[in-house]
């Protein structure tokens, strides 16, 4: 019975080709997308459930209380051995790790390392990464040892065997490779190529200081530990070890406990290092939704042509009834017609996923693990197709095997209106889908323009940063600059703590209005030229000056937002003394305003921002160029930077490059749009061909009579086209509040964004609609212009 059913199939295959061909290139196009975002879902979902203890491992994070809750993953150095000391019943192991970026040399050739992690020496016990040479509780028992994984063991030592050669780090410490570890998976949210032990640095001052927050520390509770329970034991601990500082500092913080299996996906951690990988569940669950998208629209295809063509196999289903066919084998023949397409599809599917793998691949930026051996890809295959083919072929097994077997056979079985309503339901449906899509993209590109055009009220353009990342190039900071400034390039140099779209201090400020009351308030700390290099306008008071000599240590400049928070107005906030609690002894005054600018990214609005000389604190030189030979002035600056840093490499990158990486996942989901976007809406098209198609055929003697009798070509193409646009045009119009309300919650990501101003929803619904008119008439005027006199011998 099978194998007549197959042999059914096959004959129904070569005697309806292109509409065979239709629904296999429908199908083949929707699963090869199920596939891909299958392939990122699984990847994304699995982070770090490879460790063997993972269950029980948590973050430890400090919370800000009062308002928004926060959680900042930053601890200093002496939590993790305190809380392992002072809960020994409770926390099993703990591991600190802190992200590092420094300097390795061997054999004279140096690399700025950007990933490398210090840690306690019981890291590879701790976690389950894989070594391939060295035992987790040895590796890093030697404080003077690293371990490299093996890419980069291979780029620093070739073909050589690793073990036991010394490199120079930060040409200060001689350390020698103790192990290799495999290259870290995909999905570890912790991302290294070298391991370095903490214990080099024990006696330095920052690692025994408690406010010093630099390192994240992971602890392992005891199987049976709620971590509730130990949550609650925290405000004791903090308030034994912190209670005095946060008092005089005005704020407080509590402590709680991430699991590891949620680190991945959490939120506010974006000034983290290369070091930490973080995804979005908004992005998983976009990309899932737009999976059940292709897969409908591909479906709804299969469905349309199999109603429409229903009547065409009439008589073989009131023959089969005659024979003694029960209804459930005509459904099951059906259905199995309708998996063998999806089988097929989903073959053609995978050889179209193999060849389209390395571009998706790089489209997100890493190596998806192998899946032809894992047997959830297999799985997934097999749900696919049983799904899709029930799916597909439900309703058209269901139509046909309710057929009169007597009218059937006489061939004047109609299918009817509610079949009819069914496919333009359908069609509905389908371009509804498309045109949502194609809303959607039409926002998020309007609103990534907005995002990479705005005026974030400073010049980002021509300005290059150069990290003081090494001891060399800090210690000669101020002469570093001094030499860019004379360059005739060079326009402004100044030495800040933070750029624009970077990392800014949050801090504890009392201030003259209100002493008693403590605030926290965003601070930068910069030299006397960070408002000259940024372009930043002075709406009240003055700019720092070397002609005020007490502008070092006495006065600061705050933002518009920072005066109206403390309750003054620009001109009066000018004079007012403030002070930061955790650095400044004594009260520094307000000598200028400078109006709002965007130092943090667009998706948050513009916060208190307190200015400040403090000469201890620089992490880079923001250069503002004033030419247009570039690579010209880059080369000069470059010979400047190595006369005070030659062991190290120079890198830089601009101002402009770096902000726009802020939006990085938005534009990955812009892409990601725009392609299934057109996907999407070439398939509902490729369906709507079909139909087109198929009405064409079946009222072609109608077409030549109404020739005959004196109808033009325009009239045939419009009485052809109307049925089917009909549906479309009401998907249309279900689709576009539908897309505002689903765009409006999107852009609440953003705290400055575009209206949703009604010529965008105008542009998706006509492009739509345009696309649709333009695949039916191609096949009514080719109906239309058909020989007539042929037409009318058409049976």
């Amino acid at each position: 019975m099978i194998r007549n059913y197959f042999r059914l199939a096959v004959k129904h295959f070569k005697k309806q080709q292109l509409f065979s061909l239709i629904n296999v290139l429908d199908l083949t196009v929707g699963i090869t997308c199920c596939m891909m975002i299958f392939l990122f879902v699984m990847n994304e979902l699995s982070f770090d459930n490879f460790h063997k203890n993972g269950k029980n491992i948590y973050r430890v994070a400090r919370q800000t209380t009062g308002g928004e809750k926060r959680d900042i993953p930053y601890l200093s150095p002496p939590y993790g051995p305190t809380l392992l000391n002072d809960f020994p019943s409770d926390i099993a192991s703990m591991v600190r790790v802190e992200a590092d970026n420094d300097l390795i040399t061997y054999k004279n050739v140096s690399f700025n390392e950007q990933k490398i992690l210090l840690t306690d020496s019981n890291f590879f016990s701790f976690f389950n990464f894989k070594l391939l040479r060295g035992t987790p509780d040895e590796v890093l028992a030697d404080p003077l040892s690293i371990v490299m994984t093996e890419s980069t063991a291979k780029k620093y030592f070739g073909n050589e065997d690793p073990i036991g050669k010394v490199i120079e780090f930060n040409k200060d410490l001689h350390l020698k490779v103790s192990g290799i570890a495999a290259d870290v998976p995909v999905n570890s949210h912790l991302d290294f190529d070298m391991v370095v032990s903490l214990a080099n640095w024990s006696k330095q001052p920052w690692m025994n200081q408690w406010p010093n927050n630099s390192l994240f520390a992971y602890v392992q509770l005891n199987p049976l530990v709620s971590p509730d329970r130990l949550e609650a034991k925290f405000p004791a601990f903090m308030e034994k070890y912190m209670g005095k500082y946060y008092r005089e500092n005005g704020f407080h913080m509590k402590l709680v406990l991430n699991p590891l299996k949620d680190l991945y996906f959490a939120e506010g951690f974006s000034f983290e290092s290369p070091t930490s990988r973080h995804g979005s569940k908004k992005t998983v669950f976009i990309f899932m939704s737009i999976a059940i998208l292709m897969l409908l629209i591909a479906c709804i295809n299969f469905m349309n042509l199999s109603t429409a063509r229903a009547t065409d196999r009439s008589r073989e289903v009131g023959l089969r009834k005659v024979l003694g066919a029960l209804r459930k084998q005509l459904i099951f023949q059906i259905i199995s017609e309708s998996i063998l397409f999806a089988l097929i599809a989903t073959g053609l599917s995978i050889i179209l996923l193999q060849a389209i793998m390395p571009t998706y691949a790089q489209f997100l930026g890493y190596k998806l693990p192998p899946y032809m051996m894992d047997v959830r890809f297999y799985l997934f295959i097999i749900g696919i197709i049983l799904v899709v083919g029930i799916l597909a072929g439900i309703y058209p097994a269901l139509l046909l095997s309710s057929f009169s077997p007597i009218e059937a056979l006489r061939s004047k079985f109609k299918v009817g209106r509610s079949g009819a309503f069914f496919r333009k339901s359908l069609v509905t449906l389908q371009f509804g889908m498309s045109v949502l899509l194609i809303a959607s993209i039409s926002i998020v590109i309007d609103q990534m323009h907005f995002v990479q055009h705005a005026d974030l009220g400073f010049n980002k353009e021509e300005s290059m940063i150069i990290r003081l990342d090494n001891n060399a190039i800090w210690q000669s900071k101020e002469r570093f600059k001094s030499e860019l400034t004379r360059d005739p390039s060079v326009s402004t140099v100044s030495l800040m703590s933070g750029e624009p779209g970077g990392f800014h201090d949050n801090q504890g400020f009392e201030f003259e209005k209100r002493p008693e009351d403590k605030v926290m308030l965003h601070t930068e700390f910069a030299d006397f030229d960070y408002a000259k290099v940024l372009g930043l306008k002075i709406i009240a008071g003055r700019d720092f000056s070397n002609d005020f000599p007490a502008d070092s240590n006495r006065s600061v400049i705050i933002n518009r937002t920072a005066a109206n928070f403390l309750g003054y107005t620009s001109e009066k906030a000018v004079g007012q003394w403030i002070r930061n609690l955790g650095n400044d002894s004594l009260r520094r005054t307000i000598v200028g305003v400078v109006e709002d600018f965007h130092y943090a990214s667009l998706k948050e609005p513009i916060g208190p921002l307190v200015i400040s000389p403090k000469k201890d604190d620089r992490r880079l030189a923001l250069i503002k160029m004033k030419t247009t030979a570039v690579p010209q002035s880059i080369e000069r600056i470059k010979k400047i930077y190595a006369s005070y840093a030659s062991a190290y490499p120079f890198e830089y990158s601009f101002l402009d490059e770096s902000f726009d990486r802020l939006y990085k996942s938005e534009a990955k989901q812009e892409t990601l749009l725009s392609g299934f976007a057109a996907i999407a809406i070439g398939i509902a098209c490729l369906g709507l061909f079909g139909l087109a198609s198929y009405t064409a055929v079946k009222r072609t003697k109608e077409i030549g009579v109404r020739k005959v009798l004196g109808s033009s070509v325009e009239n045939i193409v419009v009485l052809l086209s109307k049925d089917l646009l009909k549906p479309v045009l009401a998907g249309t119009l279900i689709a576009l509040p539908l897309s505002y309300l689903i765009m409006t919650k999107w852009l609440e990501n953003f705290a400055y964004r575009i209206s949703l101003d009604w010529w965008l929803f105008a542009v998706a619904a006509l492009a739509g609609i345009l696309v649709a008119m333009l695949t039916v008439s191609f096949q009514s005027v080719k109906a239309a212009m058909a020989n007539p006199i042929k037409s009318l011998r058409t049976e």
